[in-house]
């Protein structure tokens, strides 16, 4: 049914305002009696429990940061089936975003491009929603997304991330610098290496015990990517997470001018797989097997999620196909790899 509801309704309306009201649904499961019956009903049915960081993952495949930015949807995303939910990106400055519209489907090409701008409440105000959610029963694993405060000029980028880091490390499962949304003046300049090892260094000191993983752009050459990856072992954080939205347009079956209207941002969905699982395998090549690889970028299916861990990813995570998929999208890839896991054995 879905598919017929996202074309007769739900593609008619803005790409903003659909995904709060279908946001809002997913906020209510835990209040309105039924979220631990949905979630018997998505949960896997095999085993495809996955240990990293320290932590237990009830299935491999959980949502990527920009889905649930300020933490308000943790126990009804968990309950759809996801095995862990990163919220953010949160910033240490409450910020509005960039203006609207500033969302938009490619559905030819099932993609979406945005230019969302880290709108958040701020890294303060969700610490509170954080302690509800840790102190839940049954909650899937949190990871804490943070990144620069647009009003923070660059050169004090890493006195901003530290407010956040200290902030949320605490009440985070794992905590991630994002250093690569192409929708933040000079964020992804932060990838150059004299840039990137004293943030890296400073938030790792700030979080203690939290494990720490750095997300990484897919638009980088192959040679810094594998500079970062030598970088994130050389200091010792926990992981990286390959990769977030590009800025290129190539490829694209969508209409130019229909693109060309969309304007700048960042583009997600299936025509970034090719080049996440490029930088996947590339990262991979160059780590040690105990680090954790988090793949995202052009993940839809089943089998989209089991190539990226037969390519060496620890964990997977998706966002722009649950617009084209639906509620029941976490449901059906555990059902797709339950399959897939029976049929191996």
């Amino acid at each position: 049914m879905y598919p017929l509801l996202f074309s007769l309704v739900l593609s008619k309306l803005d790409p903003e305002r659909a995904h709060h009201l279908a946001f809002g649904v997913i906020k209510a499961l835990p209040t309105a009696g039924f979220g631990r019956l949905v979630h018997r009903y998505t949960r896997p049915r095999t085993d495809l429990s996955v240990q990293a960081l320290g932590l237990h993952f009830d299935t491999p495949f959980g949502v990527a940061a920009g889905f649930d930015k300020d933490a308000k949807g943790v126990i009804g995303l968990g309950q759809l089936g996801f095995g862990h939910i990163e919220v953010g990106t949160l910033t240490a400055h409450a910020q509005p975003g960039n203006e609207l519209p500033r969302l938009f489907r490619l559905v030819p090409d099932r993609a979406v491009i945005n230019r969302m701008g880290f709108n958040n409440g701020g890294a303060d105000a969700a610490r509170e929603r954080l302690r509800r959610a840790r102190a839940t029963g049954g909650r899937p694993v949190i990871g804490v997304n943070i990144g620069k405060s647009r009003i923070t000029a660059v050169e004090d980028a890493t006195a901003d991330y530290l407010i956040s880091a200290r902030a949320l490390a605490p009440l985070a499962d794992y905590l991630v610098v994002n250093v690569s949304s192409p929708n933040t003046p000079g964020l992804r300049g932060l990838q150059e290496l004299e840039l990137l090892r004293p943030l890296l260094t400073a938030v790792k000191d700030a979080c203690g015990s939290t494990p720490l993983l750095v997300k990484i752009a897919p638009d980088l050459q192959d040679d810094e990517v594998v500079k970062i990856a030598e970088l994130v072992v050389e200091i010792g954080l926990d992981g990286i997470i390959a990769t977030n939205t590009t800025i290129s347009r190539d490829g694209l079956t969508t209409p130019a001018s229909v693109v060309e209207a969309a304007g700048a941002g960042g583009l997600s969905g299936a025509p970034l797989a090719a080049r996440s699982l490029a930088v996947l395998r590339l990262i991979r090549s160059h780590v040690p097997a105990e680090l954790c690889v988090i793949s995202a970028g052009g993940i839809e299916t089943a089998a989209d999620v089991a190539e990226r861990l037969d390519a060496g990813a620890t964990l997977v995570q998706g966002y722009t196909a649950f617009l084209y998929r639906g509620p029941l999208w976490a449901r059906q890839i555990n059902r797709g790899l339950d399959a897939l896991a029976r049929a191996k054995r």
